[in-house]
């Protein structure tokens, strides 16, 4: 699958920080370009929620934009 632009949702944004919360039915968003079509609205350090896998095996994860070099965007799993 791939990244869908309304599954993607602001929650807080406040000190040019947003909060942002995705859900999708693919199990893994961490493949490399997954977010690359939001690069207009990710940011480095951006938070994401997300809720994953919702059509097999649900899971919430966290994730932080760790890259955005304006034609790419990187996320790494917060732990």
């Amino acid at each position: 699958m791939a990244y869908t632009a309304s599954d993607l949702s602001v929650l807080a944004y406040a000190n040019n920080f947003t909060l942002w919360h995705y859900t999708t039915i693919d199990a893994s968003i961490e493949t490399s370009g997954y977010f690359d079509n939001a690069v207009d609205l990710l940011r480095v350090n951006d938070l994401i929620i997300t809720n994953i896998d919702t059509d097999g095996t649900p899971s919430t994860k966290f994730y932080i934009v760790t890259g955005n070099d304006g034609s790419s965007v990187s996320v790494t799993a917060y732990v």
